[in-house]
């Protein structure tokens, strides 16, 4: 691999990223390295053992420790929830008696992130359970594919706890964590070092460069959903396991190669097939790379990034942790020069728009919403615009105004790219769809849904 620490520090610098950890594991060998500083204040050095926070790449070990139990014949993926808790009930009579595992491994249950404060507790999952009694449907159970940030994980997390008597952190360090051989690897912030963990950093201009991110750590609710912290060499040890049928580098078996198939094969089309991939199987993201099929699993948390990607045809995964960003067109650079020296296939650009398309803007215009998120779909002058609005305190923050208004530029009649108004920004892709009853009722970007509401 001749992709070196300069060029990493580079694009670092041009990103305002304090640092990076790197890692190829090809043909069973672990290439890594790590540039960059853990902290801006401190100037400490990034190591390869520096402990950096995982954000969603965290549901990928759920989905492992979950497939086990698929294993053990406990869960039957295919079953309603209540079968394994009998409580479990939402706002819909239907969801609650119908809801399955694989709908909460997919994202395509709709049930609400309406928890309110489950707190910071050993119950913390059982009350985010008790607490979604009158949530309601963001949309009807398997309509669409919808990203649950926190709560779908946090149920599977509930189950896993129900069957196996324990913490769901006691569960993931039992069933995962010391069998893979695993000890830089955690579920809670609590039990990490912090002498080797990463600060998280935000950046809100150029000019003034990085800043450390103001929450240390993501509430314990989204633990399941991406509270795992690690180093760059044992998410590559994840990633053995997913590329070699179940098994760890140390020879333990973790998952039945059968159940490694299952994750993969599984599969949902996703709304906006560009920012990740048009596929999204059982913890994983499946993309297509000119081709060939490649899988991904991603995550970010305040501050602090991960990217995995993994390549069956090729024997090979590629990782990186990062305490800033997220930047898509980073990842992008770095992981495609990589790939590039590797003679693998590369990351494929994102769609040109069609001028030729003529679209009935009426169809499209509203607004589309979910609590903490709403977008404003309007025409103007034969364009169409996405207007933004952020939470105050956010853009107060950020500096940045709390209505930021974006062009969609179409690329067929149901997707649109949105270049950035801002140099900290990349393009966006959108998905504006459904239309059941004349205009689109649903948005989809960043994997998130969001149905009309006006």
């Amino acid at each position: 691999m001749t992709l070196d620490r300069a060029r990493v520090a580079e694009l670092l610098a041009e990103y305002g990223i304090p640092s990076a950890a790197i890692g190829i594991l090809h043909n069973g060998q672990i290439t890594e390295f790590a540039v960059g500083v853990k902290n801006i204040e401190t100037r400490e050095p990034a190591t390869t053992d520096t402990v950096y926070q995982c954000g969603s790449m965290t549901k990928t070990w759920t989905a492992l420790a979950f497939m086990q139990l698929v294993d053990e014949g406990k869960v039957d993926l295919d079953e309603p929830v209540r079968t394994y808790l009998p409580g479990f009930t939402v706002a819909d009579p239907e969801v609650s008696a119908e809801v399955t595992s694989r709908q909460l491994l997919y994202h395509t249950n709709g049930i609400e992130e309406a928890y309110g404060d489950p707190g910071e507790g050993d119950d913390v999952y059982e009350c985010m359970v008790e607490n979604i009694a009158d949530a309601p449907q963001v949309f009807p159970l398997g309509h669409t594919h919808g990203y649950s940030a926190a709560l779908g994980y946090a149920i599977l997390a509930r189950i896993l706890e129900v069957l196996d008597g324990k913490r769901w952190d006691d569960v993931m360090r039992d069933r995962l964590f010391d069998p893979m051989g695993l000890t830089s690897t955690s579920s809670w912030h609590e039990h990490v070092d912090e002498t080797r963990a990463a600060t998280g950093h935000l950046i809100r201009c150029m000019d003034e460069g990085p800043i450390v991110t103001p929450i240390d750590y993501l509430p314990r609710a989204f633990g399941p959903g991406g509270g795992i912290t690690s180093t760059i060499r044992e998410v590559l040890t994840m990633a053995h396991v997913l590329l070699n049928e179940g098994m760890a580098p140390n020879g333990k078996r973790i998952v039945s190669a059968e159940s490694i198939r299952e994750m993969t094969r599984s599969r949902v089309p996703v709304p906006d097939p560009y920012t990740f991939g048009p596929q999204w199987s059982l913890g994983l993201i499946v993309c297509d790379w000119h081709g060939e099929t490649v899988y991904a699993t991603d995550g970010s948390t305040i501050g602090q990034n991960a990217r995995l990607r993994l390549l069956p045809d090729s024997d090979t995964a590629i990782a990186m942790l990062t305490n800033g960003g997220p930047r898509e067109s980073f990842y992008r650079k770095v992981f495609t020069e990589t790939l590039t020296d590797l003679g693998t296939v590369t990351i494929p650009d994102l769609p040109a728009p069609d001028p030729t398309l003529s679209l009935d803007f009426a169809r499209y215009e509203g607004v589309y919403e979910r609590p903490g998120a709403r977008y404003e779909v309007s025409a103007e002058a034969g364009t169409l615009y996405l207007t933004l609005a952020l939470d105050p305190m956010q853009a107060e923050f950020l500096q940045k105004p709390d209505r930021i208004r974006y062009e969609l530029l179409p690329v067929s009649e149901t997707h649109f790219l949105m270049p950035p108004t801002d140099p900290l920004e990349d393009t966006q892709t959108v998905a504006i769809y459904d239309f059941t009853n004349g205009a689109a009722r649903y948005l989809h970007t960043n994997c998130r849904v969001n149905p009309r509401s006006e």
